[in-house]
C-alpha cells in the first residue's frame, strides 16, 4: 500500500473525500490515504504544501495561486468545487454595525496572511470601493478564534463560508450584515512538485476515484441528511448549498486562473501575472 497524505478544511465540501476512504475506494487501488482536517484554513495548508508536511490539498484556489506566485513548489490536480464560494460577512452580535458599508476602516478577523479570510477581504474592498490601504487584520487562527475575537471587540468583521458558519448567525453569535462570492471556481485539488513527479499514477489513480464519487454525489439517497447531521446544519441550509455548488471532474479552466491573477495583481497581493503552466498540472 502506497501511505498518502491529504489535508483539507473539515467542511461539508469534503465529504466525497471522507466516504470514499471509509468505503475502501483507494485501498481497492493499493493506495492508504491518510486525510487530515485543517480548521485554520488554507494559509496553513498553503504552509504545509510547502513543507512537505503533506502530499496533497484541497485547498482555495486565490490562497494556493498566491502561494505558487511565492514560490511554493505545488500545483493544482484538478479543480474540485466548480462554483464559487459564498463568503458572508460577519460581525459579532452585540455589534453596531448594521452594513457592511460601515465597516470602512475597521479591523477584519483572518485565519493567517494568506488564507482565503486575508484575502477575500481585498476583494470585499474592491467591490465596496474602499482604499485597501486601509485593511486592518487580526490573526485569529480558526472559526473559534473569530468567535472570541469579534464577541470580545479584538475585530469588528469575518468573513468566512456562509454555510458553516449558518449555526452561529442561528445561535446569536454572529449577525451576518451580507455576501461576497468568489469571482473564481472555489476550491482545487493541489499537490507538491515531489509529489506530482515521483507519483504521477498513484495521483491519477486518486483523481479517477474521487471523479467517480463526486459525480454522483449530490444523487446519493438522503444525502440531504447525512450533511446535516454531519456538520449540524439545519437541512433547508443543507438543500440550499447544494443547489448552489456543483464539483467538478476537470482541470480549472486557464481564463480562471488568468481572473484569480488578474484580482491578486490588482489588489497587490502578487507582483506579477503567473502563467498557467506554471499553476497546473497539464
Amino acid at each position: 500500500m502506497k501511505k498518502v497524505n491529504i489535508i483539507g478544511v473539515p467542511e461539508h465540501f469534503n465529504l466525497p473525500w471522507h466516504m470514499a476512504i471509509a468505503e475502501g475506494a483507494f485501498a481497492e487501488r493499493g493506495i492508504a490515504l491518510s486525510w487530515t482536517d485543517i480548521p485554520e484554513g488554507t494559509g496553513r495548508m498553503c504552509q504545509m504544501l510547502q513543507y512537505k508536511e503533506t502530499d496533497l490539498a484541497i485547498i482555495l484556489t486565490e490562497g494556493l495561486v498566491k502561494s505558487i506566485s511565492e514560490g511554493n513548489p505545488a500545483k493544482i490536480v484538478q479543480e474540485f468545487i466548480a462554483t464559487p464560494l459564498l463568503w458572508g460577512i460577519h460581525v459579532g452580535a452585540e455589534s453596531n454595525f448594521k452594513a457592511i458599508s460601515e465597516l470602512s476602516g475597521t479591523k477584519a478577523a483572518i485565519s493567517r496572511f494568506g488564507s482565503g479570510s486575508h484575502l477575500m477581504a481585498y476583494v470585499n474592498a474592491q467591490n465596496e470601493g474602499w482604499s485597501i490601504a486601509d485593511l486592518q487584520f487580526e490573526i485569529v487562527n480558526n472559526l473559534h478564534g473569530a468567535v472570541h475575537a469579534l464577541t470580545q471587540g479584538d475585530a469588528d468583521y469575518f468573513l468566512w463560508e456562509h454555510f458553516t458558519t449558518k449555526p452561529l448567525v442561528d445561535e446569536g453569535v454572529f449577525r451576518r450584515l451580507g455576501d461576497c462570492p468568489t469571482p473564481w471556481p472555489c476550491f482545487v485539488i493541489a499537490a507538491t512538485d515531489k509529489f506530482i513527479a515521483e507519483n504521477p499514477l498513484i495521483l491519477a489513480h486518486i483523481v479517477e476515484v474521487i471523479n467517480v464519487y463526486t459525480a454522483e454525489f449530490k444523487q446519493i439517497p438522503s444525502i440531504d441528511k447525512t450533511l446535516a447531521n454531519r456538520y449540524n446544519q439545519q437541512l433547508t441550509d443543507i438543500q440550499e448549498w447544494l443547489s448552489l455548488t456543483q464539483w467538478s471532474q476537470k482541470q480549472i479552466k486557464e481564463q480562471d486562473i488568468a481572473t484569480v491573477c488578474k484580482t491578486l495583481k490588482e489588489l497587490k497581493r502578487i507582483e506579477a501575472l503567473i502563467p498557467y503552466e506554471d499553476i497546473v498540472v497539464k
